[in-house]
């Protein structure tokens, strides 16, 4: 009953997204209706396309569950954090300047923003690889997620049904992107955001209700390992404390996230736009935080405990923490509920998907590509642009089919290189005429550079006595979530530093720049 039920949602639900890709096809007539949407999204739209590509089956499914099982219910002050400090803030401080900026200076991607911004070419490439060589696994973890739910909701245990998943959903993605571009992706981030906003209510109301409500649920909570995992702050405040910033700063300096305040119709429309995607990432990332603060009482690590679901111990040695959320899920929720979840969260991935393939592709296109055009066409950019989307969406299914890579891993990895290299840069370039070109190169190679070395040492398993030890520092320094976390604050230190010590290429331009600001 649960499979027909969930197939029959399924079904519509594609039907529908694939009938706006049809529908926004013929709108396309040209790179900026393709990458922007013409520029004229309104607040309503913008909003919800901020927050369905904030949040996807990487937060629902990966973080979620890993860290609710680390910090118990103080997991949803990530939620809190994201609300707070990755929408409201990021909005008010970034999205009225992003959009008279960028229109003024006719970018249409960060990499364009960084080559006009500071008169620098080589910015502008290298900006480009970043984003498209990151990018990738990030949006393999979101194929990660999905695939464990589909294996959840449909009873698919062999690899062979798992890699099948994540390419079904690689090729609905590109079909839907592929035709109606940003306008495409917009209008199915609307419909997609009411189904997360109105499932995660449902899900954690009866997740609560399975275990007696919440004032039960706390108080057994409250029994299992002293009760630390149902106070205020959790275990561990310290490294809580690095995912709250990771998950939220983070979005200042993802080319994917600032792409949203390039399209907006009006700056007028910040503000209420602001009001909008705080309240949704307060309800659908508080809500899935919350959620997976209980996943202790759905799901163990004792396979002799019959009255939970054994989680499996990877052959990294840790715990399956994908595997949880799909756990709690199916032991709380009745039959149309899991067919609504499997709805929501393919919504929140496919609406995540499309923005990145759409930043990689149009990035590629128009800040590495077309340069190098002899004869230039907006036909064959757009042309171009649909080619790429199908060559990373490719890559990103290959990374996917690794399972041991685990969800948070991998989007930690990729926020950190990206928003470690392009915080300090886009915010500083934004508001400060000081910023130079050798500043902008010193966080691009503190953002990648830190983040490879974390992977080398750390990240594949060569060195596990300095692993070891690393890990057992108040502040977990073998995460690549607190190595994130570290990097983002680092790019908006040295910034600022480096520019008080170097010059100003073009002060001319600079100030060209800036008259946008004083219309």
């Amino acid at each position: 009953m649960t499979t027909a039920i969930t197939l029959a949602m399924l079904i519509v639900y594609i039907a529908i997204m694939m009938g706006i890709g049809v529908y926004t096809a013929g709108k396309m007539k040209s790179v900026n209706d393709f990458v922007l949407g013409g520029r004229s999204v309104g607040s309503w739209l913008t909003a919800f396309a901020y927050g369905t590509s904030y949040f996807s089956a990487v937060v629902f499914i990966g973080y979620a569950g890993q860290f609710g099982w680390n910090y118990g219910v103080s997991a949803t002050w990530i939620g809190i954090g994201n609300a707070v400090l990755g929408s409201a803030l990021a909005w008010m401080v970034l999205g009225r300047r992003t959009r008279l900026m960028s229109h003024h200076l006719q970018a249409k991607t960060m990499p364009e923003f960084f080559g006009v911004r500071f008169q620098s070419t080589g910015l502008k490439i290298a900006a480009a690889l970043i984003v498209f060589v990151f990018l990738i696994p990030y949006t393999a973890s979101v194929y990660n997620g999905l695939s464990r739910l589909f294996n959840m909701a449909f009873q698919l245990e062999s690899e062979a049904s798992y890699r099948i998943i994540i390419i079904a959903m690689a090729i609905i993605t590109a079909i839907y992107v592929i035709l109606g571009g940003y306008a495409a992706t917009a209008l199915n981030d609307f419909i997609q955001g009411i189904v997360m906003l109105i499932g995660i209510a449902a899900v954690v109301f009866c997740t609560l209700q399975n275990q007696g409500g919440f004032s039960a649920a706390m108080q057994k909570m409250g029994e299992i390992e002293q009760g630390q995992y149902a106070t205020l702050f959790g275990p561990d405040p310290l490294n809580l404390l690095g995912v709250v910033i990771l998950t939220s700063l983070g979005t200042w300096g993802l080319p994917q996230m600032v792409h949203k305040f390039y399209a907006i119709k009006s700056a007028d429309g910040v503000r209420k736009g602001a009001i909008i995607s705080t309240i949704f990432a307060l309800v659908v990332a508080g809500g899935s935080y919350f959620l997976g603060g209980f996943d202790r009482l759905f799901c163990t690590l004792d396979a002799n405990d019959s009255t939970k679901t054994a989680i499996a111990t990877l052959s990294n040695g840790k715990p399956e923490f994908d595997a949880m959320i799909p756990a709690v899920l199916q032991s709380a929720l009745p039959d149309l509920l899991i067919g609504l979840v499997v709805v929501l969260v393919l919504s929140a991935s496919m609406s995540t998907l499309s923005s990145l393939v759409l930043t990689s592709s149009s990035t590629m296109t128009i800040d590495f590509i077309r340069p190098r055009m002899k004869q230039k066409s907006e036909k064959k950019e757009v042309i171009l642009m649909r080619i790429l989307i199908a060559a990373f969406l490719i890559v990103s299914v290959l990374i996917a089919f690794n399972k041991n890579a685990s969800i948070s891993t991998l989007m930690s990895y990729s926020w950190g290189a990206l928003a470690g290299a392009f915080l300090g840069p886009f915010v500083f370039g934004l508001y400060s005429k000081k910023t130079t070109v050798p500043a902008v190169w010193t966080s691009f190679l503190l953002g990648v550079g830190g983040t490879v070395a974390h992977m080398i040492l750390f990240g594949f398993g060569w060195f596990p006595s300095l692993t070891k030890a690393a890990a057992a520092l108040p502040l977990n320094l073998a995460s690549p979530i607190n190595i994130g976390a570290i990097l983002m604050i680092l790019s908006l230190i040295v910034v600022p530093v480096v520019s008080a010590f170097t010059k100003v290429k073009d002060s001319n331009a600079v100030e060209a720049a800036f008259t946008c600001y004083q219309k």
